[in-house]
């Protein structure tokens, strides 16, 4: 989405989480260093001990409040998820920040959402007007308020009539008392990557956040599939209709570090090769190549090798 008041985009974001693992807050506090590139304006952290969830947000960068022992000591547990943002639907305010956390009736819930979400007036209203009571502006706590409301017993059946019920961009990290969960959206608009560490499973926006902490990557987590992971075992579902792929070509262009992998491939390729098919293209008359800003140095890289022209920063 792009927002004319500020003259920049604002669909980033970047969500983490890790499961069953000890010192799971500071290996969240990593990754989120890793993402702190998708979101500037704030970061937060829940974590879960086995009986409580705590909860951690912060204004300001991921280096500016989690690297101390005081923070961290009070985000104990041995599962947790972790969120960067820039707000996409809501202003910039402290209640804003994620994950966001409610206490349901079938236990605690928190979510980390990246991603625009394209119907929130409409469903909000209808909540309102049924009683709904909203603590933030942010559409992601439309996504609380579906699962808390909604009729199904299991909490995965819950999720999917949730999401069944919201259009848009979503990438979701969850964390509830016996699970983590990680959804993308039916299109897969937003990215979202499953990675192990030792025997713990790992979510994460990209594969940089992976690289951090000394994760493996595993894959990526497919368009309009949840997977989870419990008693250490990851499960897939795949409860939505097949839609054609839509991935945001900003991903590729602007928002994910040159080091990551998309679909199997390095950010930095893609970016490589769409300056040399670029050239096929328009092949200009110039003397040299320059790149503005960074993260057109490998398109600029793909232009000159491909025109054979001389580069220079």
């Amino acid at each position: 989405m792009y927002c004319k008041d500020t003259d920049r985009y604002m669909d980033e974001c970047g969500v983490f989480g890790i499961f069953g693992t000890e010192e799971a807050s500071v290996l969240t506090t990593l990754g989120l260093h890793s993402l702190q590139h998708r979101g500037q304006e704030g970061a937060g952290i829940v974590s879960f001990d086995g009986n409580n969830f705590h909860s951690v947000r912060k204004q300001g960068l991921v280096g500016d409040n989690f690297n101390n022992t005081n923070i961290l000591s009070q985000l104990p547990g041995k599962t947790a998820i972790g969120h960067v943002r820039y707000s996409t639907t809501g202003e910039s305010k402290p209640e804003n920040l994620q994950p966001l956390f409610a206490n349901l009736a079938i236990g605690g819930f928190a979510c980390a959402h990246n991603g625009n979400l394209t119907n929130t007036y409409s469903i909000k209203k209808k909540l309102v007007e049924s009683g709904s009571i909203f603590q933030t502006s942010s559409d992601t706590e439309i996504i609380l308020q579906l699962v808390a409301r909604s009729k199904k017993k299991k909490l995965i059946d819950k999720l999917i009539d949730a999401l069944n019920q919201i259009k848009g961009a979503y990438s979701l990290v969850i964390l509830t008392n016996k699970k983590l969960i990680g959804v993308r959206d039916p299109f897969g608009i937003r990215p979202l990557v499953i990675g192990k560490l030792k025997n713990s499973y790992v979510f994460a926006s990209e594969t940089c956040a992976l690289d951090i902490i000394g994760a493996k990557y595993i894959r990526d987590v497919e368009n309009g599939e949840i997977v989870y992971v419990e008693n250490k075992k990851l499960i897939s579902l795949k409860p939505f209709p097949l839609k054609k792929i839509r991935p945001c070509v900003f991903e590729y262009i602007y928002f994910s570090r040159p080091a990551s992998i998309l679909n199997g491939t390095c950010v930095y390729e893609y970016r490589k090769n769409l300056g040399a098919e670029l050239a096929k293209e328009t092949d200009l008359k110039a003397d040299l190549i320059v790149p503005v800003p960074d993260s057109g140095v490998p398109a600029a890289l793909g232009y000159a090798e491909q025109s054979k022209k001389k580069f220079e920063m």
